[in-house]
């Protein structure tokens, strides 16, 4: 995620019960208290996700964040997936990109029975076909079998999420 200067405060009145007690859980989570307090307040999934796709929009070979994003999904509550979601990605990601991370947010939703966001719905799926493999043998199984999400953005792949090839 981008990094964003910190040019604004905010204060709050706590008892010294609470203040010990915020600063024995920072300690434990190798946290400043500000940092703490934050990491509680502001969604950490969402934070995740984020710097995921901003690790996609950089790097020249997406397949480990792909798998990060993959082990992120993978590992939320529907209530954390709906919130980790629910904003537009803040990385400008290519076509290709955009339409793998739309299916698979589409595929975890409908594991998870939760609506899909309306900006992973607006992702125009691609006009040429994808393929996971370059080899042609391989096209009529990756045709048959991919995932409903990514076939209907023309993306043909063997796994998805909860599996990996």
């Amino acid at each position: 995620m981008k990094s964003r200067a910190k040019n604004s405060q905010l204060q709050i009145r706590v008892s010294e019960p609470q203040k010990r007690a915020i600063r024995n859980a920072a300690k434990r989570a190798g946290l400043h208290m500000s940092e703490y307090v934050l990491s509680r307040v502001l969604s950490i999934p969402t934070q995740r996700f984020q710097q995921i796709l901003e690790e996609l929009s950089v790097t020249p070979s997406p397949s480990f964040a792909l798998a990060a994003l993959h082990d992120l999904l993978s590992a939320l509550s529907a209530s954390e997936l709906r919130e980790a979601i629910a904003s537009h990605p803040e990385a400008p990601l290519s076509a290709y990109l955009s339409n793998y991370v739309a299916a698979m947010i589409e595929t975890v939703c409908a594991a998870r029975t939760v609506p899909v966001p309306a900006w992973a719905r607006s992702v125009a799926p691609l006009s040429e076909p994808i393929f996971g493999s370059e080899l042609k043998s391989l096209r009529l199984h990756l045709l048959t079998q991919s995932p409903p999400a990514f076939r209907r953005r023309n993306l043909f792949v063997d796994a998805t999420i909860g599996s990996r090839v």
